[in-house]
């Protein structure tokens, strides 16, 4: 399947018709639960020095969302954020919406496959807007969307839809999050 036509099918799958281009207006009375932050993850570990930091919060169940301001060290180009970061972010946002909102219980998944479509230069140094969308999921598979947006003009810069796997239980032992870091930490 095209990337856009898999892109506009996991767009459709999130019941979000017109999507494209837009963000949801921020609504003070909407309820924001923040997701677990790791230590060591390159997307969201807090004690990753090389690492994005980012905060992810869950705005609607298989809806995240997340800000975000590239240093100029993770520029490809001069001024554009290098696509492999967007890569990343992507990947990393759109599993977020596949992961719920209880963080002794998350849904812990790899990687199958990622597509990612670079609509325009994602800037460094500017308020980007990023988010995920949870589309079908089966027992042990789930296809989730992400894209980031100017913050300020609400473009759609770079978008990518991902499928996952859920990370079999005897591989990951849930028991241990604390023992990761795994935990929702104050903003």
């Amino acid at each position: 399947m095209l990337l856009d036509q898999n892109q506009a099918r996991l767009r459709e799958v999130a019941s979000d018709k017109n999507f494209r281009g837009h963000i949801p207006e921020y609504n003070p009375q909407m309820t924001k639960i923040k997701q677990p932050n790791s230590r060591h993850c390159f997307i969201c570990g807090l004690e990753n020095p090389v690492g994005l930091h980012l905060h992810i919060y869950e705005t609607e169940p298989g809806i995240v969302e997340t800000q975000y301001i590239a240093p100029e060290y993770f520029q490809g180009y001069p001024g554009v954020l290098h696509g492999g970061i967007v890569a990343a972010i992507i990947d990393e946002v759109s599993g977020r919406a596949q992961m719920g909102s209880d963080p002794l219980n998350p849904r812990f998944m790899f990687t199958g496959k990622l597509e990612v479509k670079y609509r325009k230069n994602v800037p460094i140094g500017k308020m980007l807007k990023i988010i995920g969308k949870a589309g079908k999921s089966k027992r042990n598979l789930a296809e989730a969307w992400a894209g980031i947006y100017d913050a300020e003009t609400n473009e759609l810069l770079a978008e990518g839809s991902t499928v996952s796997i859920n990370v079999p239980s005897e591989q990951f032992d849930t028991s241990q999050l604390a023992e990761l870091g795994w935990k929702v930490y104050p903003d």
